[in-house]
Order: structure tokens, then C-alpha cells, then sequence
């Protein structure tokens, strides 16, 4: 209904999914965006990125 079209709401329902593990795994959403999205362009194409995720040890706090 608010996305206008199905990419839309397929690219909001990835954002709101990452933001509510955040907050299941205890940590801050817009810390672990900033992170993430400064890490990422530093790491090799189809390098492994698990250790980003929300329920890792290793994101920020």
C-alpha cells in the first residue's frame, strides 16, 4: 500500500527485517548501519560478510 511498487516493498521489508534483528540481538540500528555500510565497501566482491550480521560478535555495539 505505501511502497509503490513491488521492488518497493520488497527493499522495505529487507530494511525493516535488518532493523528489527537489531533490536533482537540487542543492538543499536543506526550504529550498526553506519558500520556496516563503512565495512562493506572495503571487503572484495563475494568476500564473506557474516561476520556483519546483527547476531555476530564482531558489529558495533
Amino acid at each position: 500500500m505505501f511502497a509503490d511498487t513491488q521492488r518497493g516493498a520488497n527493499a522495505s521489508a529487507t530494511l525493516f527485517s535488518i532493523l528489527l534483528s537489531c533490536r533482537a540481538n540487542g543492538v543499536e540500528p543506526y550504529a550498526y548501519l553506519r558500520h556496516v555500510l563503512l565495512e562493506l565497501p572495503q571487503r572484495e566482491e563475494g568476500s564473506d560478510v557474516s561476520d556483519l550480521l546483527p547476531h555476530s560478535n564482531t558489529t558495533a555495539q
